[in-house]
């Protein structure tokens, strides 16, 4: 049996179609659907982006966003119409002047600009391998901490920029936030106690 690999679609023609559920993410001139998120991936979503917001947007620091598109390209160097990345990461951070708005004040719909701090929860069906390039792909573009939660292994991997990504998965650890969040203080185990609630 011959495999015919998938057409690619320039980002401009991938924009252009409509949202699917789950959402689907371009990379690279591929359209990649995300599998749909289960328990401990919903939990951690919903009980983290809150917390972060208890901390940082009461004080117009910076936001949390839920499943919010993010698309931006390749890179100055790469010539190709299939270049860039649309991207929904689970959690998306936004300093507070870096958050499009509309002329109104308003939040903007589209979000062309890497996130501040984007976090990843590895859903048992997901490619960590392609999560972490999106996060790797964060970075180059500015994000100042990437976040890949593994609630099956209770651990979490942070990348900081411009150095290796370090593990944690010891309990009473404070996990490492970005500056901007630096008053947010969660453990490992805060994080995965949220699945015992």
């Amino acid at each position: 049996m011959v495999q015919i690999p998938a057409k690619l679609v320039t980002l401009e023609e991938f924009l252009k179609l409509p949202e699917t559920e789950p959402t689907s993410e371009y990379i690279d001139g591929r359209i990649i659907q995300k599998p749909m998120p289960q328990g401990e991936h919903s939990v951690i979503q919903t009980e983290l982006a809150p917390a972060i917001n208890l901390v940082v947007k009461s004080k117009q620091i910076a936001r949390a966003f839920c499943e919010l598109r993010c698309t931006y390209p390749a890179g100055s160097r790469s010539s190709s119409v299939y270049g860039g990345r649309s991207i929904v990461p689970d959690i998306s951070v936004f300093l507070w002047g870096r958050i499009p708005r509309k002329e109104n004040g308003g939040v903007a719909n589209i979000f062309s600009i890497a996130p501040d701090w984007t976090i990843e929860i590895l859903s048992p069906d997901q490619s960590q391998t392609k999560v972490t390039k999106n996060i790797l792909h964060c970075l180059k573009h500015g994000t100042q901490m990437g976040w890949l939660i593994d609630p099956e292994e209770q651990s979490v991997f942070v990348y900081p920029p411009d150095q290796s990504p370090t593990f944690y998965d010891e309990p009473g650890t404070r996990l490492p936030m970005p500056e901007f969040a630096k008053d947010f203080n969660l453990t490992v185990e805060g994080l995965f106690g949220w699945l015992l609630e």
